[in-house]
């Protein structure tokens, strides 16, 4: 079992209904959305019943995501970024979570690649500082949009590459991978060591730069070559998480234990089409 559910899949589902959610519908782990470990904290929650919860379901956390506008940015804005990422991290340690999920910042005006490249490494070397702190893994999730300063697997194996530091790897979202255009042969050429979470999603047959989260689906119901995708990373010998990652508001209104279900058997037929 490598397949993990997360909590953006199930949209308005609070976090314990994930957790029930995950286990009935047969997956080893949760990703958890932090607004929701929010919401859940200040209506009383506490860290202690959430072990317990996770416990009983027999589902294990696998990350915590996702740490947003965290690569550039003022002084003051990758500091306040630091100090999430240290709550996240406080949260994660508690719950035996490995890894938090940290996105790249927007890149709000023209900067230089080499630049881009720079600056987002040292952030990493400064989250890879706190999350070390705890034990925690660092995993760097590129996003495909045209308005994103990280949008391909290129640029981001190249900032992880930077960082030098082996707490911080990789999350490949195939949604993002098909929308930035990132190319199979930065694919053939990486080292599954530095992939920690591997999001599959699908999207509507769209011209790629009008793609948005809303247009993602079931894996199968898209144009995005998921078997290839999945087949090369196998082939390379990634061996970790497949997670079902959608933010699609029509599947919100979903049952989301149907919605998990027929997510996981759709990931479960990909597997088997390429292992």
């Amino acid at each position: 079992m490598r397949f993990g559910l997360n909590g953006a899949t199930t949209g308005k589902a609070d976090l314990l209904l994930d957790i029930r959610v995950a286990a009935e519908a047969g997956y080893q782990f949760l990703e958890i959305r932090d607004t929701k470990l929010e919401g859940y904290l200040q209506e009383g929650g506490t860290i202690r019943d959430l072990v317990r919860s996770f416990e009983e379901a027999g589902v294990r956390p696998l990350s915590i995501n996702a740490l947003e506008r965290s690569t550039l940015g003022t002084p003051a804005e990758l500091e306040a970024a630091l100090a999430r990422l240290r709550t996240l991290c406080e949260w994660a340690e508690s719950l035996d979570c490995p890894y938090v999920v940290a996105v790249p910042s927007p890149l709000e005006a023209p900067m230089a690649r080499q630049e881009i490249a720079s600056r987002t490494a040292e952030a990493l070397r400064r989250m890879a500082g706190v999350a070390e702190e705890y034990g925690i893994k660092v995993g760097f999730e590129f996003l495909g949009f045209s308005t994103s300063s990280v949008n391909t697997l290129e640029l981001a194996e190249e900032t992880v590459d930077r960082a030098g530091d082996r707490s911080v790897g990789l999350v490949i979202d195939a949604f993002h991978f098909y929308v930035g255009g990132s190319s199979w042969s930065a694919l053939e050429a990486l080292d599954p060591r530095k992939v920690f979470i591997v999001h599959l999603d699908d999207a509507e047959d769209l011209p790629r730069h009008l793609l948005t989260d809303a247009h993602r689906v079931l894996p199968g119901d898209g144009v995005i070559p998921l078997r290839e995708l999945v087949g090369r990373l196998e082939a390379r010998g990634y061996r970790g998480p497949y997670s079902i990652e959608l933010f699609r508001p029509e599947y919100w209104e979903w049952d989301p234990l149907d919605l998990a279900v027929k997510a996981r058997e759709r990931m479960e037929q990909l597997l088997a089409m390429t292992v």
